[in-house]
């Protein structure tokens, strides 16, 4: 009697098995859809130097003439014949000789201190701040996703003034939808041209790494798009592109690499946080050497959890 219930139960057992790792994989699958992330990214820069020249002073020579230095005052091409003279000339060409040196050292300093002297500091490998300001809004911002969508599609990302407009476009729309604002995070750190790209690049890959896949992007004026390829876990449901969960959201990302010293203030409610955009926004292109502008969700119908949110985005506070 006993033989012939294991006969029955072993079959029986057997099948369990198999539709409980059929049902395992299934389930596994379908987390996996779930947590399908869209990504957007605009970016471009680069980290070389801008010159190789040590800096010299320059001079100019008109036609027919003897050279003489910018902003006015002799220079030393014209002191130079003055050393052949001598005799009762002597003490009416040392006064010239006197402030000849006197303006050029005049000179010297204010060329240095508007900033001609800046090609020193690209040979001295200068500073560069890398900064990353996040912010988390609630996911009724889908205007805030249309208006990246759009800055994405126009944007020039190959020159620094093309760069400065996407970065103050960005934060134009940002501080356009306070009502919008529930979390935030960054910061800015402090390194040489040698090592900026390599921490750049750290961050970059780290935000990009949350998406599943990059459905827009253009960088280096490379405009890539697959808005039109249905996302893993999409859910065929016209309310889902017009309703959002209360718990759902929409992660902003701007990474910026700046020549010199740029530091964000600690941002501990929405007017500290609007006095950082303001502040990043109104970075000049000349000092902006690279720039990422990230956000997910992208595609319409995709969406952020508070559990996605908590996951991958852990050093993010309440504003």
């Amino acid at each position: 009697m006993r033989k012939k219930i294991q006969q029955i139960l072993k079959p029986l057992l057997k099948v369990s098995f198999v539709l409980s790792l059929m049902l395992a994989l299934a389930l596994g699958n379908a987390d996996g859809a779930l947590a399908a992330r869209s990504g957007g990214r605009i970016g471009g820069g680069s980290f070389r130097m801008p010159s190789s020249r040590t800096y010299t002073p320059r001079t100019y020579a008109p036609r027919g003439g003897g050279g003489y230095y910018p902003g006015g005052g002799f220079g030393f091409p014209f002191l130079l014949p003055l050393w052949g003279f001598g005799g009762g000339f002597g003490g009416l060409f040392g006064i010239l000789i006197f402030f000849a040196i006197a303006n050029f050292l005049v000179q010297t300093f204010r060329r240095v201190s508007s900033g001609e002297g800046e090609e020193i500091a690209y040979n001295s490998n200068p500073g560069v701040s890398v900064t990353r300001l996040q912010v988390g809004l609630l996911a009724q911002a889908r205007g805030l996703q249309t208006e990246l969508n759009q800055i994405a599609e126009k944007a020039d990302t190959n020159t620094p003034e093309g760069r400065a407009e996407i970065l103050q476009e960005t934060s134009l729309a940002l501080l356009r939808h306070p009502e919008y604002w529930v979390y935030v995070g960054g910061g800015s750190q402090q390194v040489k041209l040698n090592a900026a790209e390599s921490q750049f690049n750290r961050l970059s890959l780290a935000e990009r790494s949350k998406f599943s896949e990059e459905t827009l992007s253009n960088v280096n004026n490379q405009l890539k798009s697959v808005l039109t390829k249905e996302l893993p876990g999409e859910v065929d449901n016209p309310t889902r592109l017009i309703s959002e969960g209360p718990g759902e959201y929409l992660i902003i990302t701007l990474l910026a690499a700046t020549l010199g010293k740029f530091e964000l203030p600690q941002i501990n409610s929405a007017e500290e946080l609007s006095q950082a955009l303001r502040q990043i926004g109104s970075l000049p292109g000349e000092k902006l050497l690279a720039l990422e502008v990230l956000w997910t969700p992208q595609a319409e119908g995709d969406t952020l959890t508070s559990d996605d949110l908590f996951a991958e985005y852990p050093d993010l506070k309440l504003v």
